[in-house]
């Protein structure tokens, strides 16, 4: 491996943008001195300032939001299980697009397991299972999503034809190309 520097190589620089040390190439030198780099992680281009990492990007950023007392105090987070345990599974309904689902209920999903209503919007309703969260319908009468309708145009009614009168060219295909008999 060739320690050599070039045009197009790559060195290891810090990142205006990433805040971080990582690997540049280089797009400009003069002489053996590097001028300008670009970040092979977010490829920002900025003149290269060494391996030097700045003292002000090591300091921890304070939030911009200032935080009330509530805020400060500890956040408790409930077990999924823990959720699970205060709930008799026995009344745990199976679940349908069918039926309809209130928040705190705890269904059964045939193929996520049991669940937790955690959100009820409309017909559809927010899940939280073991794993994940996921969001499912409800209150649906044929048990399927509503299929959208994107622009489509209704067929035109066929138009009865007059036995009397003479075909126009646009009924027979003649685009007014063709002879006519006399």
């Amino acid at each position: 491996m060739s320690t050599t520097l070039r045009v197009g190589g790559e060195v290891d620089a810090f990142c205006t943008k990433c805040e971080l040390l990582l690997a540049h190439t280089i797009l400009a030198m003069v002489g053996p001195k590097i001028i300008r780099v670009r970040c092979n992680t977010c490829m920002g281009e900025h003149a290269f300032r060494g391996q030097v990492v700045p003292k002000s990007a090591a300091k921890p950023r304070a939030s911009r939001a200032s935080t009330s007392a509530a805020e400060k105090a500890e956040k408790i987070t409930i077990a999924w299980e823990e959720r699970l345990k205060s709930t008799d599974l026995t009344k745990a309904r199976k679940y349908s697009p069918k039926e309809s689902f209130a928040a705190e209920e705890v269904m059964n999903h045939p193929t996520f397991g049991y669940g937790i209503v955690s959100a009820v919007r409309g017909d559809k309703i927010d899940v939280a299972f073991k794993a994940f969260e996921k969001t499912l319908l409800h209150k649906r009468p044929d048990g399927h999503a509503a299929r959208p309708t994107f622009g489509t145009k209704p067929a035109a009614a066929p138009q009865p034809v007059d036995e009397g009168a003479a075909p126009d060219a646009a009924s027979t295909g003649d685009a007014g190309g063709g002879t006519v008999a006399s």
